[in-house]
């Protein structure tokens, strides 16, 4: 048993505690199940390395497990299909049950009526909107919950194991409480692999993600609003097949894409960046950001000075 775990005298109790000292409840049945090994596939360079590394150290693997939130970068669905042909091992997709589409502008949302969501939008409304700092309704959707429906059935006979791949040098995420729970074990942390690492680790066995990498410094959903502006950028100039499906969807939903932005707002921005440029005129500064606030004002409302 993961050395984490700190039982009551009395493990019939169904309480433990971690080293942290946050108390649990665990199935005592757990302490007699064979374990189960699932990799917490992301598609990316992180989890990609892991996964090639823990085949080669010839550790045990039950289930490399895909949560597609149908979101991704074209060029992430090409690396599952090719990292499939290349382990010679099935990865398994699960998907929640209607398409992102659905949530954002269809299931019906009720809050309470004396808020200031309802006040300001009304108290039953379609659709969660865009995902914000404090309601990152997709990632329970689109990713925790068809994960947790597909091993939870396993539960009932296994104590599952989650391999995760956060490197070496993510130690804020190490930090989390959900990554420090003891059936969670993080390879690359052990191994030393920086992120860093794990990207040339990929390069030079041949996955490149079409060149993803070198235009984002963390690949996510390419529709996250919590992108940064560079990020936003470069899907803008290099994705515009992308730019322009949200573009329309940030037209048909209650909630601005950005606190700061709407995405016709971030085009207007973009598109005079490059006419300054062309110029030879900087995209930052006191005189940059009084001209964006009038270019913008044909927009709506004006940005803040980012």
């Amino acid at each position: 048993m993961n050395n984490k775990y700190r039982f009551s005298e009395d493990s019939a109790t169904g309480y433990g505690k971690l080293s942290t000292g946050e108390v649990f409840c665990f199935d005592p049945e757990d302490l007699s199940k064979p374990k189960y090994h699932v990799v917490s596939l992301s598609d990316g360079k992180d989890s990609t390395a892991m996964l090639h590394g823990m085949i080669g150290r010839g550790m045990q693997i039950d289930c490399i497990l895909f949560c597609d939130t149908g979101l991704e970068f074209p060029a992430m669905y090409e690396h599952l299909e090719k990292l499939e042909r290349d382990i010679g091992m099935p990865i398994t997709r699960v998907r929640a049950k209607h398409p992102y589409a659905y949530y954002m502008f269809e299931t019906p949302v009720k809050r309470k009526a004396d808020s200031d969501f309802a006040r300001k939008y009304g108290h039953i409304h379609k659709g969660y909107g865009w995902a914000g700092p404090r309601m990152r309704w997709c990632t329970s959707v689109l990713k925790d919950n068809p994960r947790e429906q597909f091993l939870r059935p396993l539960r009932q006979n296994y104590e599952i194991v989650e391999y995760v791949g956060i490197a070496a040098d993510e130690q804020y995420r190490l930090e989390r409480p959900r990554n420090k729970r003891a059936n969670h074990v993080h390879p690359l942390a052990d191994w030393g692999m920086t992120e860093a690492d794990c990207l040339q680790y990929c390069y030079d066995r041949g996955y490149d993600w079409g060149g993803l990498y070198e235009r984002f410094k963390r690949v996510s959903c390419w529709c996250c609003p919590l992108q940064s502006l560079g990020e936003l950028r470069q899907l803008f100039r290099f994705y515009p097949e992308l730019w322009a499906k949200l573009k329309d969807w940030d037209r048909r939903t209650w909630r601005n894409f950005r606190a700061d932005y709407s995405v016709e707002q971030l085009e207007a921005r973009f598109l005079f960046e490059e006419d300054r440029q062309r110029q030879g005129k900087p995209i930052k500064g006191k005189e940059f950001h009084s001209e964006l606030r009038q270019r913008l004002s044909v927009h709506g409302i004006g940005s803040s000075d980012h």
